[in-house]
């Protein structure tokens, strides 16, 4: 039962991630799996192809639509023969339908991944893209979202697709895990002391992930515990990038660390006092889950399933609320280390129990294998 996969990026990013992370997983004696990506591929590629997976692309240009890249795509459907193509993210959502018909691939997935998107923050692709894909959503096989507020957010926008999926993300709890040697050794590394408290936002640069916010309420919290250390990772966080005015705003000086992107990721969040989510909107918070099985508690933005997953491990605050954010981080500050250990023990066990990432993977292949026979009755959304 082959599956292609089609992605707009191979950059760091949840979807990417999560997608490196099923492809690696699944039994792929049962499932031989290949990767297509729209715009040339980033660093996730090259784990996909660590992890034996085919990887190609067509080399789009981002926010230049190319209408020789659909009779490209169709031809290379035609070579692949899958027999499920799993589309993610509107762009490869809205391609490939169209090339997998043209194609004649027998079973189309889409995969929602987001909620409450503000694309007036976004081109004018982007939002052209986001209202065909819309109008279109009759026509896939089915729409896997990947939280609850992702779903009910779409049947807003007029999505009405055959036949919903709920998967929600998966985490590695082998590797996001407590890790006191790991906590120690990046402290060192980035000189924070092992007393202060840090606060981490780990993010890509973009419109929806906010964060002037962040360093609004770190700005504020800072005033009042000048022992704070903040730390930003992601895409686009470093000096000389786009943040830089937002940073000099803030005046938050040598309190904030700012990183880019990073692969070791685990050992970063492991290093946190507080993990926070700053985001408008989001579908599932990858970041909050991750922090959550490392053991560190949360503060997130009330926007996805942040509020579900975080339960009762941390503290969830109405996005672009600087006020609140900086409150909540102090509250969880003052509780002490204990108390936040016992957040965070809570918060892994949940993670472990309702959000593994084999639980997510064994659920994907339920659903291949039951919409490749025919069957697009394994449902799994309200």
């Amino acid at each position: 039962m082959r599956v292609c996969h089609l992605i707009t990026t191979l950059d760091i990013g949840g979807a990417e991630l999560m997608l490196a992370r099923l492809v690696e997983r699944m039994d792929r004696r049962r499932f031989p799996t290949a990767v297509m990506s729209l715009a040339t591929p980033g660093p996730v590629a090259d784990r996909i192809r660590a992890a034996g997976v085919q990887v190609t692309t067509l080399d789009m240009r981002r926010g230049r639509p190319a209408p020789s890249a659909l009779v490209r795509l169709a031809g290379r459907l035609r070579a692949l023969r899958p027999d499920v193509l799993q589309t993610w993210l509107y762009h490869a959502d809205l391609l490939g339908l169209a090339a997998g018909r043209l194609a004649g691939v027998p079973r189309i997935l889409w995969n929602v991944r987001n909620s409450n998107m503000r694309m007036e923050r976004y081109g004018f692709v982007s939002r052209r893209t986001l209202d065909a894909c819309r109008l279109a959503s009759r026509h896939p096989d089915g729409i896997v979202v990947n939280s609850r507020a992702g779903y009910e957010a779409h049947r807003r926008l007029g999505y009405r697709p055959r036949v919903w999926y709920l998967i929600p993300n998966g985490i590695d709890t082998a590797l996001f895990r407590p890790d006191p040697a790991a906590r120690a050794r990046v402290r060192r590394a980035l000189g924070v002391p092992p007393d202060a408290p840090l606060i981490g936002f780990a993010a890509r640069v973009d419109p929806m992930k906010d964060h002037d916010t962040f360093l609004r309420a770190a700005a504020l919290l800072v005033r009042g515990r000048p022992a704070a250390r903040f730390l930003l990772v992601g895409e686009g966080t470093q000096p000389g990038g786009c943040l830089d005015d937002a940073v000099r705003r803030a005046g938050l000086g040598a309190s904030l660390l700012r990183l880019g992107a990073r692969a070791d990721m685990a050992a970063l969040t492991a290093a946190l006092d507080v993990a926070a989510a700053a985001s408008r909107g989001e579908g599932f918070p990858n970041v909050v889950a991750e922090a959550l099985a490392c053991g560190v508690p949360c503060v997130a933005a009330d926007v996805g399933d942040g509020a579900e997953i975080v339960g009762g491990a941390g503290v969830v605050v109405p996005p672009e609320d600087p006020e609140r954010l900086a409150a909540a981080w102090a509250e969880l500050i003052d509780r002490g280390p204990a108390a936040r250990r016992d957040l965070g023990s809570a918060g892994r066990a949940r993670i472990a129990r309702s959000y593994s990432l084999a639980r997510a993977v064994r659920r994907y292949e339920r659903l291949y294998a039951s919409v490749a026979r025919g069957d697009l009755t394994l449902r799994g959304a309200a």
